[in-house]
């Protein structure tokens, strides 16, 4: 039986015909696709005006067919009471009711239709397919948090018995906990590994130590799917070592869709099927393909609540490779919220500094894992959990890389901690900036 999509239809998503609508759009020729990309812009952008007034006030009297005209929607704009968001029609009653994570700092309540709910996962079921996972059958180690209240819980759990995985708790990175997971793995014939990037990057510095392959005692584990933070490429090649299978990509919002994952060729491929992404500047200009700017989405499908050329907060660039149907997503740098603004004026990326300690401070094994935080323009704190104190001579050595790569009189604080604060859901943020910005 096919629970998975069973529990779906029973919670009222139309994932049978979420799916056929899914392979008709895939099947379309390059004109076709262009002439669906265009219609569902505007079809979108006319059923909201005329169903929303929410929207209808947030665009006031824009000519809807003028697409450069439509203003930008940011999630400042969808921070208020969900029933004000909603088209008519809708009710709380018959829509999918979520809340973002609050990672970019702007958490807030978002809806969608049921079709377009089942629509999200039918994209993720085509894309895990990509790399023979089954949603139905095949077995997940899944590294995520749980919410601890007991309904959420309950309903946590039940979801984890259908979807047929195996939650492993992202909260204790112990050797303890470490040591019980590979008991776990190998008594279960998992196919596929899924969850948060930090978690699985202790894990295989643990499976390092004590010099273990983990398909090799679990020989039914072929694929790691990582999601929700950053993946460095000392990472994936530590975790495609010590796990001994591919590490793929996927890259998220709760409030869209799947937006990008990483295809059979390596490429990060667009969700070009129920998403319109975008790269603007600041002015809000289309960039050309190559250049670096904002990721502006449109859900295609979205009746419940617009989200129209929306500002996700992150930057990144699309390739010159990429096409209307095949989008690929050459680099993801980080949010817009996570800049570095220094003293002189200068700004980098928050990853910059991340890059700079990491190669420093974990290349001798005995930092496990920090965090950056910014206090001031000139002040930065890194959290971190190790067995030993840091050394003076690697302090002045990330201090002397910082010079290098931003600019002199930066100050340092460290601070050794037993384990790092992580978000409710169980994320790891890498930078943080405690800066106020316009």
């Amino acid at each position: 039986m096919n629970l998975f999509d069973l529990s779906l239809r029973l919670s009222g998503y139309p994932i049978r015909n979420a799916l056929r609508i899914l392979k008709s759009v895939q099947n379309k020729n390059d004109d076709e696709f262009r002439t669906y990309v265009y219609t569902k812009k505007q079809e979108i952008v006319s059923y909201h005006l005329k169903h929303n007034s929410f929207y209808k006030s947030f665009v006031k009297n824009v000519d809807s067919l003028d697409w450069n005209d439509i203003p930008i929607m940011t999630k400042q704009d969808l921070q208020q009471p969900l029933e004000a968001l909603l088209s008519d029609g809708f009710s709380k009653n018959n829509i999918y009711i979520d809340k973002t994570s609050g990672a970019s700092g702007t958490p807030f309540i978002f809806s969608k239709d049921k079709f377009c709910h089942a629509l999200t996962w039918a994209i993720i079921q085509n894309r895990f397919g990509w790399f023979g996972i089954d949603f139905n059958t095949s077995k997940q180690a899944r590294f995520y948090g749980i919410i601890l209240d007991k309904i959420g819980f309950s309903k946590e759990k039940l979801k984890d018995i259908v979807s047929h995985r195996t939650r492993f708790n992202v909260f204790d990175l112990s050797d303890t906990a470490f040591e019980q997971w590979l008991s776990v793995f190998k008594s279960k014939p998992f196919e596929y590994m899924n969850g948060y990037t930090s978690s699985m990057v202790q894990f295989a510095k643990y499976l390092k130590h004590k010099n273990i392959i983990l398909n090799t005692v679990c020989p039914s584990l072929h694929v790691c799917v990582v999601t929700s933070e950053m993946l460095f490429d000392d990472d994936k090649l530590l975790m495609e070592t010590q796990f001994g299978v591919p590490i793929i990509n996927e890259y998220g919002a709760s409030e869209l869709d799947l937006i990008a994952f990483q295809n059979p060729k390596g490429h990060w491929q667009v969700n070009s099927e129920t998403l319109f992404v975008e790269i603007l500047d600041e002015k809000n200009n289309v960039l050309p393909l190559g250049e670096e700017g904002r990721l502006v989405i449109t859900s295609l499908y979205n009746k419940s609540q617009p989200f129209i050329r929306y500002d996700i907060g992150d930057i990144g660039i699309l390739s010159k490779k990429s096409t209307l149907r095949i989008p690929i997503l050459e680099k993801l740098i980080g949010r817009t919220n996570d800049i570095i603004i220094l003293p002189s004026g200068k700004k980098a990326a928050g990853l910059t500094f991340y890059y700079i300690t990491k190669s420093i401070i974990e290349n001798d094994g005995n930092v496990k894992e920090f965090i950056v935080e910014q206090l001031n323009t000139d002040t930065f704190k890194i959290y971190y959990v190790s067995t030993d104190e840091l050394t003076e001579d690697k302090k002045e050595l990330i201090e002397n890389e910082m010079t290098t790569y931003l600019e002199k009189g930066l100050n340092i604080i460290f601070e050794k901690q037993d384990r790092l604060k992580r978000s409710k859901s169980g994320k790891l943020k890498q930078f943080s900036s405690l800066i106020e910005t316009n």
